[in-house]
């Protein structure tokens, strides 16, 4: 009896094993083939069967305009008389600025605020998904700007900024991660530098609020630029409502069918039976399966695990050289115009067709990701930049006159279009591909944060050289980004 019984146990046992190898087989031919097929697409056959998923893309992308506004709002304000009047102190010449102090402090605080979102992402996302997450940040989002619109004090705007931060934090790498995850290969590289595009439109549209405003001499000019934040979170929230979730999310949580219908909703293909679907569906499965068998890991501390350590560090200096190529002027363009002698209506102007410029060079760089790699669209802009930094810091050592302070500008405005189709847009299309998908939104996590490490280092040391009552450098600040920018170029190499 216990004999019999063992052979058939075991016969069973022999039953399940070679349906399991079957399966698994059958699964890995399917992911071969979409893998192949999704390879073989070009772009325009791509858009036309993913066209939903880059609507979505695109739609969740919006968010990064909020988080670019803002945060160029507020550097701008340091230039901004009515801004300065209120929260700033009088200078011996009857002027008005805001202490170096509070200017690291408001600056530093919106971006701590965004790194403790950034991390939080990466935690949080494994859990509920990327719709969940940004549907609770569009709340959240509409909440917190309130403290920014009544701050009576710069004490409050500052706990305000902290907070905003946050929920920037998630739009931040949530838009990239959903980007990547929901559309095929072909077009990741143009919907994830859509989101650097995004940001590059956050700035234009800061520029020309504070451009139209600079002449009101009541509180409204600041108050309405805080405002008009409002516009972005109520409709997407109700948008978003509707948008599939990542189906690559779905089937690491186990939920095989919401994830076909995800893939469902994201594509139309030419087939009754949704062969196409279930191929991809099978794709992802089967990646998914195989990066858990080489990592088995989907955490922190996993990116710093063999070969996922060296994807994490080319991630993190793709990122971080977009802080080290303007260090201390990018950020402070406007009030570096003004600096330069300009005046605050000429420098709104001259930041405005800064970021016009920067919007054009991202839209060139698509069709150049077409045709070069992405290490040499990048190498060559670190390239350009650097001597560019270097003639604005020479520039500085001639004698002060308007001819000279006009010819850093100009210089300033190449050096923006450069940034815009390379070091600007190309990272976001680096740390997306580079990274395992188990592990893409930690990854871009931390290149991201590592980015803004170095934002509030320049953050703080930045007042502290172009400040009037400090080191006031003016064009000199150059040189410090341009030395950078030549040993990132010598590294990249």
């Amino acid at each position: 009896m216990d004999t019999t019984k063992e052979k058939t146990e075991l016969a069973l046992t022999d039953q399940g094993d070679a349906e399991l190898r079957s399966s698994s087989k059958v699964v890995g031919e399917n992911a071969r083939l979409a893998t192949e097929a999704e390879h073989d697409l070009t772009f325009w056959q791509a858009v036309k069967i993913y066209r939903k998923a880059v609507a979505w893309s695109v739609i969740v992308s919006m968010a990064t305009i909020m988080e670019s506004y803002d945060i160029q709002i507020i550097g701008s304000f340091y230039a901004y008389p009515t801004f300065q009047k209120k929260y700033g102190e009088q200078l011996p010449n009857g002027k008005y600025s805001i202490a170096a102090p509070w200017q690291v402090g408001l600056t530093a605080g919106a971006n701590i605020g965004i790194m403790i979102g950034i991390f939080a992402n990466g935690i949080l996302v494994d859990r509920f998904g990327h719709k969940k997450l940004l549907l609770a940040s569009y709340a959240v989002m509409a909440a917190f700007i309130f403290i920014t619109f009544f701050a009576p004090n710069i004490e409050v705007l500052f706990v305000g900024e902290v907070l905003c931060g946050l929920p920037w934090g998630f739009f931040g790498i949530l838009a990239p991660s959903y980007a990547a995850e929901v559309c095929p290969t072909v077009l990741r590289g143009y919907l994830t530098t859509f989101v650097n595009l995004c940001w590059v439109i956050g700035h234009i549209i800061a520029a020309g609020v504070l451009d139209g405003l600079i002449s009101n001499p009541t509180e409204w000019s600041y108050r309405i630029p805080f405002a008009i934040q409002w516009i972005w979170p109520v409709p997407l929230f109700f948008i978003l409502w509707f948008a599939p979730d990542s189906p690559w999310w779905l089937v690491r949580q186990g939920r095989l069918e919401d994830a076909e219908h995800a893939l469902l909703r994201l594509s139309e293909f030419n087939d009754e039976d949704n062969i196409h679907v279930k191929r991809n569906l099978d794709m992802i499965i089967h990646t998914n399966q195989h990066e858990k068998d080489v990592s088995a890991g989907s955490s922190y501390l996993d990116c710093f695990k063999g070969s996922d350590f060296r994807r994490t560090e080319i991630a993190c200096l793709a990122w971080t050289t977009q802080v080290f190529s303007g260090f201390a002027i990018q950020a402070y363009i406007t009030y570096f115009f003004t600096l330069a002698g300009l005046s605050p209506g000429d420098s709104y102007k001259l930041a405005l067709g800064t970021y016009s410029i920067a919007f054009v060079g991202t839209a060139i760089s698509w069709f150049l990701q077409a045709y070069i790699g992405r290490r040499k669209i990048f190498i060559c802009g670190l390239t350009v930049m650097t001597v560019i930094m270097w003639i604005v810091g020479f520039l500085a050592l001639a004698p002060n006159t308007g001819g000279i302070a006009w010819a850093q500008c100009v210089l300033l405005l190449v050096w923006f279009g450069t940034y815009g189709l390379s070091v600007g847009p190309i990272p976001f299309v680096i740390a997306s591909e580079i990274s395992s998908s188990r592990l893409r939104s930690k990854t871009l996590g931390l290149a991201r944060n590592s980015c803004y490490i170095m934002v509030i280092v320049s953050a703080v040391v930045a007042p502290y050289m172009l400040n009037p009552k400090q080191g006031n450098l003016k064009g000199i600040a150059a040189f410090p980004a341009a030395a950078m920018r030549s040993e990132e170029r010598r590294v990249g190499k």
